[in-house]
């Protein structure tokens, strides 16, 4: 029987301050979820096990440098680094979808490609998860704009009928809600294409 009666929380504080055996602890508690995590995208063990152990490097230096900002997530930011460094496996082989960025944002660019292979189509349905998380950030009247034009394709005219404002101000919610969605991937590092 585990004990879990320390908290992920407790364990995190604890390895930065010193102990190096509440990693320990930490890495024994989750590693069978992380590594089927893992093994569930790549589908190959020796991958798997490289990219765990690269996970909590990458988990070691995070907390040593103090940039880690505990909200009693622990779990589901190491599921995040686990699933980033997939997808930097799946790219060094080549094999995401290739995207290239010509000055306008178009990321909807990207998630447009109906012949995508197993590993594509993982990283592809985590784009549009992200994707989906990202614009529930947006300010209301941008976010009704952008999912009425990207994913209704919706015309401006129709996006104006609608929301009972003019085509420039349409445009205008629109142009603010990309420059949004760009200002929170590049401030949070977020990796949604090459």
């Amino acid at each position: 029987m585990k004990d879990y009666t320390v908290s992920d929380a407790v364990l995190v504080n604890n390895y930065i301050t010193g102990d190096e055996n509440a990693l320990s602890v930490l890495i024994e508690r989750h590693k069978q979820r992380i590594y089927s995590f893992i093994y569930s995208k790549v589908f190959d063990r020796d991958v798997s096990e490289d990219i765990f152990q690269d996970t909590f490097i990458k988990v070691i230096r995070t907390l040593k440098n103090g940039k880690y900002n505990e909200e009693g997530k622990f779990l589901p930011w190491v599921m995040r680094i686990a699933h980033n460094l997939v997808i930097d496996h799946f790219r060094k082989g080549n094999r995401m979808p290739k995207f290239e960025d010509n000055g306008e944002f178009s990321i909807f660019s990207v998630i447009s490609d109906g012949n995508l292979n197993a590993e594509r189509r993982i990283i592809k349905d985590q784009v549009e998860e992200d994707l989906r998380n990202l614009i529930q950030e947006l300010p209301d009247d941008q976010r009704e704009v952008l999912i009425m034009r990207m994913y209704r394709d919706m015309s401006f005219k129709e996006i104006s009928d609608k929301t009972g404002v003019s085509i420039n101000t349409a445009l205008g919610r629109m142009r603010y809600a990309l420059i949004n969605l760009r200002k929170v991937i590049e401030k949070n590092n977020i990796v949604l294409t090459n």
